[in-house]
């Protein structure tokens, strides 16, 4: 149940933390993301984190969705799951992200204890030409990896942090040599934090988040993704108590090059990916009842892109309260 008080109340108590919700996914998503990398494409999602991404709910049980969507192409030569090269390869996405987040009543080195828990599900379809005159498709509808994190919050004034961990874990439902998975069949970590500065009554939020992300071999394939760094960025500012507008943007560059079977080594050598994004939100809070719900869309557009996918992502989150301890 939710605590009591008025309407009024809890939206103000909550807002910015469902704010947060709709964002702390994207540390979380295991899913296909068009980067560089084996079958081009990390466990992180660039996106999924922009204003509020610094801000910790109060203690009690969360849940938040996010649509991912995301059109793109690569014009060089891939290594697809599998250990197969392809060229011009064009990309879809349509996946589902459901998201259990626990803030615990517990404090660590003074700051709000929480875990989160991910399961994707969704479709991804690939286009490419595996030679200048075979062309290949694939598409699939099933579960990614799942994802679990532990993440702590500060807060101090119109200063918030959040730094954490998301574990991805190889179990979803991948299919070695397919063109498409929605699966990436790695053992990866992420490691990031996120700062966000907030003023109530000038209605803005200046956020920024830096992570890396560090892969397994999948073992499948023999082929071993390198470290990847990320930043994401976003100014907004709130127009309404209901509305809000923003710029978003990120940035994405691997630090260390793959490490694939010597034969696809031989043609794409380190293959490090960069890529570069920016786009614009809006945003709309509402109530079922006592319970303040927060919306947010975006959208991105890649660009300056390196041995990486470039194309156009929207995202469409929705969180909201199951329960809060007062």
């Amino acid at each position: 149940m939710l605590p009591p008080g008025s309407p009024r109340q809890l939206g103000a108590f909550l807002r910015p933390s469902l704010l947060a919700l709709s964002l702390l996914v994207g540390c979380l998503y295991p899913g296909p993301s068009a980067y560089s990398a084996e079958g081009g494409s990390g466990v992180y999602v660039l996106g999924l984190r922009s204003n509020g991404a610094g801000m910790t709910p109060p203690p009690g049980l969360f849940f938040s969705n996010q649509v991912f969507m995301y059109d793109g192409s690569f014009s060089g030569i891939l290594e697809l799951d599998g250990g197969r090269l392809a060229g011009g390869v064009d990309t879809s996405v349509f996946v589902n992200i459901p998201t259990l987040i626990w803030v615990t009543p517990a404090e660590v080195m003074n700051a709000r204890l929480g875990f989160s828990l991910t399961a994707p599900y969704g479709r991804v379809g690939v286009d490419g030409f595996v030679t200048p005159i075979l062309e290949l498709s694939d598409d699939t509808t099933t579960f990614g990896d799942p994802a679990l994190a532990a993440f702590l919050g500060w807060n101090s004034g119109n200063l918030h942090v959040q730094s954490g961990v998301t574990g991805y874990l190889p179990i979803g439902n991948y299919t070695e040599g397919a063109l498409a998975n929605v699966a990436r069949h790695r053992l990866a970590a992420d490691f990031y934090a996120a700062v966000t500065w907030l003023h109530p009554e000038w209605g803005i939020d200046v956020s920024n988040t830096v992570g890396i992300t560090f892969n397994a071999e999948n073992e499948a394939t023999n082929y071993k993704t390198g470290n990847e760094f990320h930043w994401e960025g976003a100014i907004t500012k709130q127009l309404t108590e209901s509305f809000s507008v923003g710029l978003v943007g990120y940035y994405y560059k691997q630090l260390t090059g793959d490490r694939s079977p010597p034969a696809i080594h031989a043609i794409l050598g380190d293959f490090k990916g960069e890529i570069a994004g920016i786009g614009a939100q809006i945003g709309y809070n509402f109530k079922i009842g006592q319970a303040p719900v927060s919306t947010r869309l975006r959208y991105y557009h890649q660009f300056n892109a390196t041995n990486h996918m470039e194309g156009d992502s929207v995202f469409l989150s929705l969180s909201f309260p199951l329960a809060v301890s007062r």
